[in-house]
């Protein structure tokens, strides 16, 4: 079975007096494992597509099944509860919190876990140590630099280790050297076991994921 099987997805919006088709008839599935990348250029539905494999934004039609679950048949707290047990997140804008220290800021998804403040700090620690932050637990964001406060956002999402790591164009806000040191990381993770699934607009990126998931116009295609 497919960790991530979608069929006959669409997603319209009313602008104005028009409805925007975002996605038309989507259909895929994602395996177990997988490194993902979606592409396309602005406009075709990248990350509206994301916002709906993560349970975020609901489908004018279609289904999404994520490890077997039709997610949006759930209501409304069962899924927020799946997407904070299950589901990992990591955007363009990190979204610390600036009188947190980096370790706090792993802890956040934590705070609703049923488990000591012993345990929590154990693992916001694995988390750090495995984006490469171990020794900087006590430091707040603006004392990192924007490769570090990427990688606390990435620990941050890994640290309830979900079943699938989305990741919102991650870096698009850096540099070169620091987007080859994310990418490297993110490849890491998914040897690690960890599926991620990726949109960037950086066809380098692709480079690093197993296959791309290519939208024109909110349909699939065969190239972007």
């Amino acid at each position: 079975m497919p960790l991530i099987e979608v069929q006959h997805l669409s997603k319209s919006y009313a602008s104005g007096d028009e409805t925007v088709q975002a996605l038309r008839g989507v259909e895929f599935s994602i395996s177990q494992g997988e490194f993902i990348t979606i592409m396309g250029r602005s406009g075709s539905g990248k990350s509206t597509l994301l916002s709906i494999l993560g349970g975020m934004n609901r489908p004018t039609s279609g289904t999404v099944e994520v490890a077997g679950t039709d997610l949006y048949s759930l209501s409304s707290e069962r899924l927020a509860d799946f997407r904070s047990q299950r589901l990992g997140f990591v955007f363009q804008s990190f979204n610390l919190v600036g009188y947190l220290t980096a370790l706090e800021n792993v802890m956040l998804p934590l705070a609703i876990c049923r488990t000591g403040s012993k345990e929590k700090r154990a693992a916001a620690r694995d988390a750090l140590s495995r984006v490469g932050l171990a020794g900087k637990e006590d430091r707040l964001p603006n004392q990192l630099s924007g490769g570090e406060q990427e990688r606390v956002a990435i620990a941050r999402a890994i640290v309830n280790r979900p079943d699938i790591l989305f990741a919102d164009e991650p870096t698009g806000n850096l540099d070169s050297k620091t987007s080859l040191e994310m990418m490297n990381l993110f490849r890491t993770l998914n040897g690690a076991g960890q599926t991620v699934v990726m949109v960037t607009h950086n066809p380098e990126n692709c480079d690093y994921s197993d296959r791309s998931i290519c939208l024109r116009d909110g349909q699939v295609v065969v190239e972007c």
